[in-house]
């Protein structure tokens, strides 16, 4: 039986989300909104319209829902040239893919922040296939991106791992039914991280990379 190995990317793989978190602050500030950046921490990893939504609440003006996502990525594009891996990410997803497992990201990330993503993980021979914001009606914490990930890797739930590093990963991945690992880079507390369903925790890919043999990636 195939087994899948799916990965979040933002924070996850790559070291970006002090960077969402700086860039949307900035966008929702020359909008007039005062929001604090751990706010804005604990809402990254979801999509755009959805994180507007839970940073202002029902009651905000929609009408500047777009011009805040515009905003925010335009002053995050301004980085997509030096977006940071973490350490052994890329080595982390060949292992697997040597291992035999289908390696499938499903990130809320798509067009050009994807391929910049891409570039820094720099591992596209490990990649199998990509589930992307442009692939999916629903985000995080939503099943849809971890369940579409699954489809493109052809492999049931309960053959399949999600490794991401946000409670949206964690409640995505317990709701389409595969077994979580959770990672620490992202900046999210462990306790939160196995409350939302990670069922394993890891500081980052290196930790993961180091600790495979004892993982639910073994």
């Amino acid at each position: 039986m195939q087994r899948a190995a799916v990965f979040d990317v933002d924070g996850t793989l790559v070291d970006t989300n002090h960077l969402h978190v700086t860039t949307w602050w900035e966008a929702l500030r020359q909008a007039g909104h005062r929001v604090p950046m751990h706010a804005v921490h604990r809402a990254i990893g979801l999509g755009s319209d959805d994180l507007v939504a839970h940073l202002l609440g029902d009651d905000r003006d929609r009408d500047q829902d777009d011009e805040l996502s515009a905003a925010h990525k335009a002053l995050y594009g301004q980085y997509f040239d030096r977006l940071p891996a973490l350490q052994d990410a890329g080595r982390l997803l060949r292992r697997l893919d040597r291992d035999g497992w289908r390696v499938v990201l499903a990130t809320s990330a798509g067009g050009a922040e994807l391929s910049a993503l891409r570039r820094a993980i720099s591992a596209d021979d490990a990649i199998m296939a990509t589930a992307s914001a442009d692939d999916v009606t629903e985000g995080k914490p939503a099943p849809e991106p971890v369940e579409h990930a699954l489809e493109l890797a052809g492999v049931p739930a309960e053959h399949a791992v999600f490794v991401g590093d946000t409670v949206w990963d964690m409640r995505a991945g317990s709701r389409a039914g595969v077994r979580c690992v959770g990672v620490l880079c992202g900046g999210i507390p462990r306790s939160d991280l196995e409350e939302a369903g990670a069922q394993a925790i890891y500081d980052d890919p290196a930790h993961l990379l180091a600790s495979l043999a004892d993982s639910p990636l073994a």
